[in-house]
């Protein structure tokens, strides 16, 4: 990486090579080397860089609006995407609130579900529950609800210790007991979730918080069968919300327009946020996306939503993402996307887990679905998202790679990708334990 001086206080302790093209799923950089973004960003370029269409739709609204404020006035892009973001949920949602990215959705998420309960005459109601080893957005109030314990770490003597409470991940592939069934495994988690609500008073709690496919806390892990239908039936049954965290892993990212679909149990939450998918790295933007009974009791209440940003439904942000949304439906990406998530699957199984594999003894797991997998390695030309920790509840084991490409990435590109990844993981064995 390089060692030039800066005035950016970059995320990184080095100062990370210059972009200065995408095309597709390349990025041109400044040193004249084009690399492959086998990882999205974050899992945000959904549809690659550089699409002409969206593109397009930036350049013609940009010729005639640029922002509005939206406490004052809405525009047609906000207006045309919240409703394709209703029509195509199944009536899971009726209303949409849009925000500025993911931390601001989830951070929307903790305040609307209050909101809620003041409005229908519960205030008792200030206890959330998530759960340990989760990932929520970087602002104080979701690094409280979240259990991430290297990014709490230097903020944890001022993080909210009162209003949010932890159970056990969903995580059977380290956590489930080796004589339990996967359903004696989902039972338990569900009782560990009933005895909190019982602790804290059931009357005290606003609801259950988790990520539908946890993504950089414990890398592309999806819960067991049955797991979000138990942890819904215990909301339900106290009169609680239950809330999805789908920044990362929605939007198409598992294949289906939201991840809970890709599960095959029904169990659509009272809200949930997006964000990276929904714009596609084109623009700033997240959402909360708000069911029928949640819409209902702000109706009946004051009827508006009392979180505010000052580029919230920003109309470029909304012309891109609406551009992208219709990118993904009219080129059937999530089809290309499952198939792609099927064939890097097989290749990644066999590659780094069949008995010849190199890194066999070495790869704990390959988990994922359609464009979302574990994986990493710039040197070779990919651009992967390595994290440290996932394994333990204290976060210092288990260090994991993810893959997230665009989800019209070709069978070739797809090939090419898991070459150098599998490549680069073979020179480090090589080199440092072989």
């Amino acid at each position: 990486m390089d060692a030039r001086p800066t005035s950016i206080l970059h995320r990184t302790p080095w100062t990370p090579p210059i972009a200065i093209a995408t095309d597709g799923i390349y990025i041109d950089l400044e040193d004249g080397r084009r690399v492959i973004d086998g990882i999205g960003g974050a899992a945000v370029t959904c549809i690659g860089g550089n699409h002409p269409k969206v593109v397009k739709a930036l350049k013609d609204h940009i010729d005639v609006m640029s922002y509005v404020h939206n406490t004052q006035l809405s525009s047609h892009p906000a207006e045309e995407l919240a409703k394709l973001l209703v029509d195509t949920s199944d009536g899971a949602f009726e209303q949409v609130a849009f925000l500025s990215g993911g931390s601001e959705a989830m951070e929307t998420v903790i305040k609307l579900s209050r909101q809620y309960y003041i409005e229908i005459g519960q205030p008792k109601r200030t206890n959330y529950i998530a759960r340990q080893l989760s990932f929520h957005g970087n602002t104080l109030s979701t690094l409280s609800l979240a259990y991430h314990p290297g990014r709490r770490a230097p903020y944890e003597a001022i993080l909210n210790h009162q209003n949010f409470h932890y159970v056990s991940p969903a995580y059977a592939k380290r956590f489930q007991k080796p004589d339990e069934t996967e359903e004696q495994y989902v039972e338990r988690l569900r009782q560990e979730l009933e005895d909190k609500f019982i602790e804290l008073g059931p009357e005290t709690v606003i609801g259950f918080v988790a990520e539908t496919v946890v993504g950089a806390t414990t890398g592309v892990v999806s819960a067991p069968k049955g797991y979000f239908n138990a942890m819904k039936s215990v909301c339900d049954k106290y009169g609680a919300l239950f809330m999805l965290d789908e920044v990362m892993s929605g939007m198409g990212r598992m294949g289906t327009m939201h991840a809970w679909q890709s599960l095959g149990d029904g169990a659509a939450p009272d809200l949930q946020a997006i964000a990276k998918g929904l714009g596609g790295g084109y623009a700033p933007i997240g959402a909360v996306l708000i069911s029928p009974k949640v819409a209902k009791g702000i109706r009946g209440g004051s009827g508006q939503l009392k979180n505010g940003h000052t580029y919230q439904a920003n109309p470029l942000a909304c012309a891109a993402s609406l551009a992208v949304q219709k990118v993904i439906i009219e080129e059937d990406l999530l089809a290309q996307c499952r198939k792609n998530g099927a064939h890097m699957m097989a290749l990644l199984k066999d590659r780094l887990q069949s008995p010849n594999a190199l890194a066999a003894p070495y790869t704990f797991d390959v988990r994922g679905a359609g464009a979302f997998f574990g994986a990493c390695c710039f040197k070779n030309g990919l651009i992967a998202m390595g994290m440290v920790g996932g394994s333990s509840l204290d976060g210092s084991k288990g260090d994991h790679l993810m893959l997230g490409p665009a989800y019209n990435a070709t069978t070739e590109e797809i090939e090419k990708i898991v070459d150098i990844f599998v490549k680069s993981i073979e020179e480090v064995l090589t080199e440092n334990l072989l």
